[in-house]
């Protein structure tokens, strides 16, 4: 898997719409979500497991929920108790009204540790300023939200009676680089092949963007991964053929790629890093 840096691609306008989109990721791992700041420290334990238990199990998708509208009667409470086999979490009847639907959006803003976070904001960043300048600022979020949407919902309907919490970005910025794919396929991006030492490599848009897409279908099919895997790759495919069916009418009106330097771009060149 190669590590996109920057295309040269450069905007017209201020894609500010991804700008919120990632600030908004960061506020949530960093302020709202419980355990993180032990994570940094290293004082991570049980009180702070038993924290994060509870709150995925009110604001993460669970499939089994969204589906079946089948709410479980006990749930983290967020305490932690003694039992039976030692300290453990405790669970009870949950004190609060939990909309399946809504999670789906409050999932996409949630992150499981720092690598899932800093992969899906790479990602935006790069490629989310293109489709955004070609959308437009509302139509833009509007798309990334319906991508969000549909690849949950692909997902929980393959595994409708999964109990597991499902969250992330990674569905709804698939569907941003399966937009990219169709608007900007010779784009030129800048990556890092790992072979023995990081080599940068600039490669068209259609290899970087098609061969991700390709490891995704073929992890999604079980092949390549163990069966303790928690990355939920059929999410990733659903939000990337989303985003191309949802970006596919904009494609004959969508300017190919320019130099940065273009007279078109004048005091808005810049270089998406």
């Amino acid at each position: 898997m190669v590590i996109p840096v920057h295309d040269v691609n450069p905007a017209r306008r201020t894609p500010w719409v991804t700008y919120a989109l990632i600030a908004a990721n960061f506020v949530v791992f960093l302020v709202l979500t419980p355990g993180v700041a032990g994570s940094l420290t290293g004082e991570s334990g049980l009180a702070q497991l038993c924290d994060l238990q509870a709150f995925l199990e009110r604001y993460a998708v669970i499939p089994q929920e969204l589906i079946h509208h089948r709410m479980p009667r006990m749930v983290p409470t967020g305490d932690v108790g003694i039992g039976p086999q030692g300290p453990g979490c405790v669970v009870g009847p949950p004190d609060y009204e939990k909309s399946p639907e809504l999670s789906v959006l409050t999932a996409m803003f949630l992150h499981g540790g720092w690598l899932h976070l800093l992969g899906n904001m790479l990602f935006l960043w790069i490629f989310g300023d293109n489709v955004e300048d070609r959308m437009g600022h509302v139509a833009y979020l509007l798309f990334y939200l319906v991508c969000g949407y549909a690849a949950t919902y692909v997902f929980a309907l393959a595994y409708a009676g999964s109990s597991e919490p499902l969250i992330g970005a990674s569905g709804a910025v698939a569907g941003v680089l399966g937009a990219y794919l169709v608007l900007y396929p010779r784009a030129r991006v800048w990556v890092l092949v790992p072979f023995l030492i990081f080599l940068p490599l600039r490669l068209p848009a259609w290899l970087v963007l098609g061969s991700w897409f390709v490891l995704q279908a073929v992890y999604s099919s079980g092949a390549g991964v163990s069966e303790a895997g928690t990355v939920a790759y059929l999410a990733h495919v659903a939000g990337f053929v989303t985003g191309m069916l949802i970006a596919w009418p904009l494609r004959p009106g969508t300017s190919p790629p320019r130099p940065p330097d273009h007279p078109l771009y004048g005091r808005q060149a810049r270089w998406t890093w």
